[in-house]
């Protein structure tokens, strides 16, 4: 185990490396509204869009919103309706709106900061990656945090080759493993997308035994979910519910850089499966002993084979 500053990543990676990134860009997805007819305080969290206008949420409290349930945001500027009941908090609502949804969202929307987080953020922008531009997530793919543009160009100058895939942050992210069994954990759905240009850069480096970095648990998410869908890396979207956790067998990674992550959550079991949980666990403590800051905005590390 080395110590580095994030910035000592451009000499950490090699000429002909691949990393890839995560574009997806947060919207301002936690809304909070007044129930019709009773005037109570709902909140809403946007999980993801299901069809045209109806929208996966997270409620709370959600044993007041049923099926037909109306939630009006701004004074009436958004409405919605209540659509389909699911477990765990989840319901389904049609969202009704004059305009431009997105720019609605962005006059109403509060960012959907993680709960340890109490200060309200004054540039949105803060909570996004620098190389964020494809609209759709709940939370920040928070590895991408550490990259400036400057980093990113100097790694660029290197001779590190950069690509971009999609994966929009949803439940199945961040929701804990509440069971005994990690077999029993059942995995919310998330949209993710590759280009044709992704999947030829990434099928080369293959080719040529050079090194792809997956920056995020998101980003090997969808690596690991097309790799497994198909022989090679290819142009493909969809929705994936992948879980990984030890005895899986990695087939796109080489390389991780990825945050410190939360007991009991799919993120941490998906790096033990990367790296050996005692390796994991040693890192941790280490990481503890050092004073490392941990979740969304602390510190990370970057897992390899030497």
């Amino acid at each position: 185990m080395e110590h580095f500053h994030f910035f000592d990543i451009v000499d950490l990676l090699e000429k002909g490396d691949v990393l890839v990134l995560n574009d997806t860009k947060v919207i301002p997805a936690r809304l909070i509204g007044i129930k019709e007819k009773t005037d109570a305080h709902i909140e809403i969290l946007m999980l993801k869009e299901v069809k045209e206008n109806v929208w996966e949420c997270l409620v709370k409290p959600a044993k007041r919103v049923s099926v037909g349930t109306q939630i009006s945001f701004g004074s009436g500027i958004l409405k919605a309706t209540c659509v389909e009941e699911k477990e765990e908090g989840v319901r389904h609502f049609q969202f009704d709106y004059k305009g431009i949804f997105y720019e609605i969202l962005d006059q109403l929307g509060e960012m959907p900061l993680p709960p340890y987080i109490h200060n309200k953020l004054e540039d949105k922008d803060r909570y996004q990656t620098v190389y964020a531009q494809r609209k759709g997530s709940a939370a920040a793919p928070t590895a991408g945090l550490h990259f400036t543009a400057d980093i990113l160009e100097k790694l660029k100058e290197k001779g590190v080759e950069i690509v971009y895939i999609t994966l929009h942050v949803g439940l199945g992210t961040f929701r804990p493993v509440k069971v005994d069994d990690v077999k029993s954990h059942k995995m919310h759905s998330e949209y993710y997308q590759m280009s044709e240009e992704t999947a030829s850069i990434l099928n080369k480096a293959k080719q040529e035994n050079r090194r792809i970095i997956g920056v995020g648990t998101t980003s090997v998410r969808t690596l690991e979910t097309i790799k497994s869908l198909y022989p090679e890396f290819r142009a493909c979207s969809g929705w994936t519910d992948i879980f990984i956790y030890p005895g899986y067998t990695f087939k796109a990674i080489d390389g991780l850089i990825t945050n410190f992550h939360l007991p009991k959550s799919t993120l941490i079991m998906l790096v033990s499966a990367f790296a050996g949980k005692e390796t994991i666990l040693k890192a941790y403590q280490e990481a503890i002993s050092k004073e490392y800051r941990f979740f969304s905005f602390g510190d990370s590390m970057f897992i390899y084979d030497k």
